[in-house]
C-alpha cells in the first residue's frame, strides 16, 4: 500500500480547491466547481479529489479524520460502492489540507431551529447554507457530519471515477461505453477481455469526467453492511501510525509547560537547573510558558519539572464557587436566546401541580487516551508538520501564520487520532510544534504533551446551570419553563478559529433543551451567556450533553409528578409531534421489556434526546450490589434516517453511552487559586469492563436524511442513569458528577 507520505511529497498541491466528483450544484459564486488539489504524476491520475489511481492500484483519499470512529471505513465503503473495486483492495489515505474537502454539513447544522422539525424547504436552504462553507474552506471532523457530508459526494466521486475510465477503456477497445462493465477495478469487454484500472489511469486523467446517475439501493454491495474496518489490521498489529508515533531521521523531542491559570502570561523562569540536565538542549520561552528541548520526551519532562516558573495570575475567577456564583449572576441578565417560547408559560393555569428543580452541569475534559502532540520540521521556506487533527486547513493557516510563512509553504500530515472528541478540532499542539522547531531549522522535533498538561491545559465543555419550573395536570404536562446559563462554547471556539466572534442567538448554548420533539402547550427554553475566560471547546455532543441532561431529567420529574409511567409520559407528548422519535422510543421500550415497575434493588430509566439529525432513546438499568449501586444492563435504540454500517452504528452509540456515562459518575474539572485540580486519570475517571453494561444496541432506518452517529449516544446517557437510580433509592441527582452523592461501584 502506498503511504501517505510518498502520495504527498509527490502529488498533493495544497492550497486550491474543488468540489467532489467535478460536479457543480448550480451557478453562484459559492457553488462552483473548484480546483482539485491533487495532481497526478507520470502513468497516475487523480479523476477528482477523493479518487487516486497509479500502478500499485485505486486510493480513496477521505476528507475526515479517522480518531476510532470508523469514518474511514464508510466513507471508503460510499466511494468504494460507485467504483467498483473489491474491498479487500480498498486502499484509504486522509487528504491534505484544501477547501476541496471541505464540510458541507457544519454550516447547514448552524440554523436556530429544531432539526426533527425541518421542512423539506428548510433542508435546501440548510443544504445551500452549506456550502457556504467551501468561501470559509472549514475542512473539519466533528458535529457528527462526516456522513452527512460524505453520503453524495463521495458515491459521486466513486461513480464519475468509474465512468471516465469506462470512457478511457472504450478508447482502447474501439467500442462504445456502454458496451463495457467494472469489477474489482477492472474494465470489462463482452468477451471477457479486460484492462485495469491502472492501465487506464494515464489515458483517463486526460478526459472530463462524464455525468453519473448513483446505483440504487437494491444494487449495494458495500453500503448499508457491517464492513472490516480498513484500519483493523494495522492497529491489531501495532504497525498503525498515531501523532505519537512518529520518527524520523534526527528527531529531538520536547515538551511544554504553559502557565496553569489559563491564558495568563509567564512571569519569569530560571532554567538553570534543566540545562544543567545531560541531555537537554534549550528551554525555549513561549507565549504563556516555556518549551523543553531534549534527546528523548522522559528527559524533556523531568527537565521541565526542573525549571523554577512564576506564573501571572488569570483573568477568571480563582476559585470554583466564585465561577458558580459568576454563572448564577447570569440568570440576572436578558437572554441571548429564546428560541422554543410556545404558549404562555407565565399564564395562570388552574389545577395544576407545580414543580421547580436546579441542575448543575461541570466544566468537562476530553481526555483522549492520545496526549496531545505534533511533530514539525521547519526550515527558512516550508514547515512541514505530522499530527492527529481534526481541521487541518485550520491548523495549516494557524501554523504558517506563527512562524511567518504563508499557507502554501506548509505540509500537513494527518495520521490517525488516539481520540479527538472535539480536542484535536484545535490547533494549540501543532502551533507549539512548529513555533518550536523554528528555533531548530533544519531539525524535526516531536512535542509530546505529559498527560498533567494535557488534561489541566483543555478546552473544556462549559460549566451549566439549568433553572427548570413546569406543571402537570390530569397526568399530562402542561407548562415547562427552562433557563439555562453558562459560558458560550460557540462563540469561544468561533473567535479562536476564525478571528470573529459569534453573533446572534447562540442555538448551541440551548440545544438539547429547546429542539426536543415533544408537544406542551406552554413551553419556553431561554439561554443566558456567562462572560468568562476559562478556555472552552466541543466536547462529545457539545451542548445537547449538558441540556439533554437536565431537560430529560425534569421531564422525569414532571412524569413522577403526575402519577405517570416515565416512558408512557414521554411517548404521550411525542406521538403527535414526530413519528420517527416515536419509534425510537416504542423501540427501546420493547427491548427492554419496560412495564415501568422493578423489582426491590433494581433502577430502571429512560431518556431520549434528538441530537444531530438522530434521535436516541436509552434505558439503563443499575442494580444495588451489597450497597454500591452498579450499572447493569442498558439499551439502545436510534433512527439514523438510512444504515450505512450496522455494526459501526451500534459500536458508535454503544461508546457514546460510554462517554455519557463516564462523564455522569466521574467527570468534572473544577478550580482552585486558579488552577485546574485534575491532572490525571486517578483524579479524572472513567468506566472500566468490570462496571460497564451489558449492552443492546438497535439500528433503524425511517428512509429520511442521514443522521450521526458519533455523539447522539452520549446526550440521553446521563440522565438515563440518574433516572434508574432515582427509581432504585428515591433520591434525585440535580448535580454531576454523581461520585459526590451516590456510592457507586468503581
Amino acid at each position: 500500500m502506498a503511504s501517505f507520505k510518498k502520495i504527498a511529497r509527490r502529488t498533493f498541491l495544497i492550497g486550491s480547491a474543488a468540489i467532489v466528483g467535478g460536479v457543480a450544484f448550480g451557478a453562484y459564486k459559492y457553488t462552483r466547481p473548484l480546483e482539485n488539489p491533487i495532481e497526478a504524476g507520470p502513468n497516475e491520475a487523480a479523476l477528482n479529489p477523493f479518487i487516486f489511481i497509479d500502478q500499485e492500484g485505486v486510493t480513496i483519499i477521505t476528507p475526515r479524520a479517522e480518531m476510532g470512529q470508523g469514518v474511514h471505513t464508510t466513507l471508503a465503503a460510499l466511494a468504494a460502492e460507485e467504483l467498483d473495486i473489491a474491498w479487500e483492495d480498498v486502499r484509504v489515505l486522509h487528504g491534505p489540507p484544501a477547501q476541496a474537502y471541505y464540510n458541507s454539513a457544519l454550516m447547514g447544522a448552524s440554523l436556530p431551529i429544531a432539526e426533527y422539525s425541518k421542512t423539506a424547504f428548510m433542508q435546501t436552504v440548510s443544504e445551500a447554507l452549506g456550502e457556504t462553507n467551501k468561501l470559509l474552506g472549514m475542512q473539519l471532523t466533528g458535529g457528527s457530519t462526516s456522513m452527512m457530508d460524505g453520503y453524495d459526494r463521495l458515491r459521486h466521486a466513486g461513480a464519475t471515477a468509474r465512468e471516465t475510465l469506462k470512457l478511457a477503456a472504450a478508447d482502447a477497445f474501439g467500442i462504445a461505453a456502454s458496451n463495457l462493465k467494472t469489477m474489482n477495478g477492472r474494465v470489462y469487454q463482452p468477451d471477457g477481455n479486460s484492462i485495469s484500472y491502472s492501465d487506464l489511469a494515464p489515458a483517463a486523467a486526460k478526459l472530463n469526467p462524464p455525468s453519473v446517475e448513483l446505483r440504487p439501493k437494491s444494487e449495494w454491495k458495500y453500503v448499508g453492511k457491517t464492513m472490516p474496518r480498513v484500519d483493523m489490521m494495522a492497529k491489531a498489529t501495532g504497525t498503525a501510525e498515531y501523532g505519537i508515533d512518529v520518527r524520523l531521521e534526527g528527531m529531538k523531542y520536547a515538551t511544554v509547560r504553559m502557565n496553569p491559570r489559563l491564558g495568563a502570561p509567564l512571569k519569569s523562569m530560571d532554567a538553570t537547573n534543566a540545562l544543567d540536565m545531560a541531555g537537554v538542549e534549550q528551554v525555549i520561552e513561549l507565549d504563556g510558558g516555556f518549551a523543553v528541548i531534549a534527546s528523548n520526551t522522559w528527559l524533556a519532562f523531568q527537565a521541565a519539572d526542573a525549571v523554577e516558573v512564576e506564573w501571572v495570575t488569570a483573568t477568571y475567577p480563582s476559585e470554583q464557587g466564585e465561577i458558580w456564583s459568576a454563572i448564577e449572576q447570569s440568570f440576572n441578565t436578558n437572554p441571548n436566546s429564546m428560541l422554543r417560547d410556545d404558549g404562555d408559560v407565565d399564564a395562570t393555569i388552574a389545577g395544576i401541580t407545580e414543580i421547580t428543580a436546579e441542575y448543575r452541569m461541570p466544566f468537562l475534559a476530553h481526555s483522549t487516551m492520545e496526549p496531545m502532540n505534533a511533530t514539525a520540521l521547519y526550515t527558512d521556506s516550508s514547515l512541514e508538520l505530522w499530527c492527529g487533527n481534526q481541521g487541518p486547513t485550520i491548523v495549516r493557516d494557524k501554523c504558517a501564520a506563527a512562524v511567518g510563512l504563508t499557507s502554501d509553504q506548509v505540509t500537513l500530515h494527518t495520521t490517525l487520532l488516539g481520540g479527538g472528541f472535539g480536542r484535536r478540532g484545535e490547533f494549540d499542539f501543532a502551533l507549539y510544534a512548529a513555533q518550536i522547531a523554528q528555533k531548530l531549522p533544519g531539525v524535526p522535533v516531536q512535542v509530546t504533551w505529559s498527560r498533567e498538561e494535557d488534561m489541566r491545559h483543555d478546552f473544556y465543555r462549559p460549566a451549566a446551570l439549568g433553572r427548570y419550573k413546569g406543571a402537570v395536570k390530569d397526568g399530562k404536562a402542561v407548562l415547562l419553563d427552562a433557563k439555562v446559563a453558562g459560558p458560550s462554547v460557540a462563540f469561544d471556539a468561533i473567535e479562536r478559529w476564525v478571528g470573529f466572534g459569534g453573533g446572534g442567538p447562540d442555538k448551541v448554548h440551548v440545544e438539547g433543551a429547546f429542539d426536543q420533539p415533544y408537544k406542551i402547550p406552554n413551553y419556553r427554553v431561554a439561554g443566558h451567556l456567562t462572560d468568562l475566560s476559562v478556555p472552552l471547546g466541543f466536547w462529545r455532543s457539545v451542548g445537547n450533553s449538558v441540556n439533554a441532561f437536565m431537560h430529560d431529567s425534569f421531564l422525569d420529574e414532571l412524569a413522577h409528578a403526575a402519577g405517570a409511567d416515565p416512558l408512557a409520559f414521554r411517548l404521550d407528548m411525542m406521538r403527535d409531534e414526530h413519528a420517527p422519535s416515536t419509534a425510537v422510543l416504542e423501540t427501546v421500550r420493547d427491548m427492554s421489556g419496560w412495564t415501568g415497575k422493578t423489582e426491590a434493588g433494581v433502577g430502571r430509566g429512560v431518556a431520549f434526546a434528538h441530537s444531530f439529525g438522530t434521535p436516541v432513546a436509552q434505558v439503563i438499568e443499575v442494580i444495588d450490589e451489597e450497597g454500591s449501586i452498579r450499572i447493569n444492563r442498558a439499551w439502545i435504540s436510534a433512527d439514523l434516517g438510512t444504515i450505512l454500517d450496522p455494526g459501526n452504528l451500534e459500536a458508535q452509540l454503544y461508546g457514546g453511552m460510554i462517554y455519557g456515562l463516564s462523564a455522569a459518575l466521574f467527570g468534572e474539572i473544577t478550580f482552585a487559586d486558579g488552577e485546574v485540580e485534575q491532572d490525571n486519570f486517578p483524579d479524572y475517571d472513567a468506566l472500566r469492563i468490570h462496571n460497564a453494561p451489558v449492552t443492546e444496541v438497535k439500528v433503524m432506518e425511517s428512509g429520511g436524511h442521514i443522521g450521526g452517529a458519533g455523539e447522539p449516544g452520549t446526550p440521553p446517557s446521563m440522565s438515563a442513569l440518574t433516572n434508574a437510580i432515582f427509581d432504585l433509592t428515591g433520591k434525585r441527582a440535580r448535580t454531576l458528577p454523581l461520585m459526590h452523592e451516590f456510592d457507586l461501584l468503581t
